[in-house]
């Protein structure tokens, strides 16, 4: 079980990946995520809500369980944060690669720089809450960044 939890907090071995982990599993995320919405046919951001909550979850439990394995508080393996991330960053973004490609690089540098209250979040909790957390809060800062740009620049959208 000990290497399941690991499989699943590394997001199947990503995170072991030498160079960026955490920008290669959110690359690989939407790389997913735009497939599948292309697959669907479907521009719905339900779909994606509902497939970020399992990730959530799962994630918690996945990370606590492998910051305990690994020693460490938030190792640098651990990349199932970023998924559940960049998943929440994508929800109302168009499907379309500029757009994605958009969503992804804001979600890095919100994700490698840490704005307030993300730092505080970051310090602050511990264990698989912690980790997941401020991932998920600055795939909801890109968000509202998208939504904001596309209500400046409707013809973009």
């Amino acid at each position: 079980m000990k290497s399941f939890w690991l499989i699943i907090s590394t997001f199947f071995n990503v995170g072991y990946l030498p160079l960026a982990p955490g920008s290669w599993a959110s690359l690989l995320t939407a790389a997913v995520l735009f497939l599948a919405s292309r697959w669907l046919q479907t521009t719905s951001f339900l779909w994606l809500m509902l497939a970020t909550l399992p990730v959530f979850i799962i994630g918690v439990y996945a990370s606590h369980r492998a910051e305990k394995l690994l020693g460490s508080k938030d190792p640098q393996p651990i990349v199932i944060d970023e998924v559940a991330g960049q998943m929440v960053a994508l929800w109302w973004t168009p499907v379309t690669i500029p757009a994605y490609l958009a969503a992804f690089l804001l979600f890095r540098i919100l994700d490698i720089f840490k704005p307030f209250p993300i730092n505080r979040i970051d310090r602050g909790v511990r264990g698989g809450w912690g980790i997941m957390l401020d991932d998920v809060l600055a795939g909801l800062y890109v968000v509202g960044i998208m939504q904001l740009f596309y209500r400046i620049f409707p013809h973009l959208a």
